[in-house]
């Protein structure tokens, strides 16, 4: 799919209905059909991020992986964090960097984890030689139809995910990054018009919006930019293992103005942009990517 030239947006990427599929979370992107569009085959670079060093949170798939082959062809080296069991994925998003000429560190763990958060940054700093852009991506997403149905084992684990790894990286981070050094969180349409089915989410969503407001606020002084992109449904590996109820799998994203789902690639160029100086005077925004449903 070539995203620079000219076509219909409701027609450029396959529509529902899909097939009908599921998978154990966490799942991988290579057992979906049709597969994501990362941007392998359709990105092109121009040097926006050259120079710069990169961590990035779920960079095995979906929209990590698409924003961590953006960046490479953008000329950033990339630290990618993923679950050890997502390692064929993985394998993958380190090849596409490396036909880049970047430089990919693989750093697997688990994010629920306070001290391996902070090991991670560690990392990411010393074998990149510096870091510049932090990127949380990784979450956890789980559908129930009614809150009785919600563990509390699963509510701390969305939460731990979601929010408490976003704490722990952004703490780490910071006293490392330079000026003009940007973080990019991940948000949702979730934040602002949440389903039913998925409460817990919606809520950590919400709280990364504020979140990312507060800490743009606390440390501009120091020269670091803090925004999110809200995604709306977005064609990744989260959806068909737990993310969505079954049912909905072969209508996913038909209810929006698109009448499909987003791709990967088409989140990609607006975390390139909110990374490169080129957004030097936006910073405590969210930026939606929802297919024509509007947040505020």
């Amino acid at each position: 799919m070539n995203q620079y030239e000219m076509q219909h947006p409701q027609t450029q990427y396959p529509r529902p209905g899909f097939a009908a599929q599921t998978q154990e979370a966490p799942g991988l992107d290579s057992d979906m059909r049709p597969e994501p569009d990362h941007g392998e085959k359709s990105y092109v670079g121009f040097g926006r991020l050259k120079g710069r060093k990169a961590l990035i949170t779920g960079a095995d798939s979906g929209i990590g992986r698409a924003v961590a082959i953006a960046f490479a062809r953008e000329g950033a080296d990339i630290a990618l964090n993923y679950l050890p069991v997502e390692e064929p994925d993985a394998r993958q998003a380190v090849g596409l960097i490396e036909a880049e000429g970047r430089k990919a560190i693989a750093l697997p763990g688990d994010i629920t984890e306070e001290a391996f958060c902070r090991s991670l940054v560690r990392q990411a700093h010393e074998q990149l030689g510096g870091l510049d852009i932090l990127v949380n991506i990784a979450g956890k997403q789980v559908a129930r139809k009614n809150i009785n149905e919600i563990s509390t084992e699963q509510f701390d684990a969305t939460f731990k995910t979601n929010v408490y790894a976003l704490f722990w990286l952004c703490q780490a981070a910071l006293p490392l990054l330079p000026a003009g050094a940007t973080i990019i969180n991940t948000a949702s349409i979730q934040s602002y018009d949440p389903s039913a089915t998925l409460l817990d989410y919606a809520t950590i969503k919400a709280a990364i919006v504020a979140f990312t407001k507060a800490l743009s606020e606390q440390v501009i002084d120091q020269g670091v930019r803090v925004n999110a992109v809200a995604p709306g449904p977005i064609w990744t590996v989260l959806q068909p293992s737990g993310g969505q109820p079954p049912e909905k799998i072969p209508h996913f994203g038909e209810h929006t103005p698109m009448k499909r789902p987003g791709q990967p690639a088409e989140c990609a160029p607006l975390y390139v942009l909110l990374a490169s100086q080129e957004s030097s005077y936006i910073t405590g925004e969210t930026f939606g990517v929802t297919g024509g449903d509007p947040t505020p």
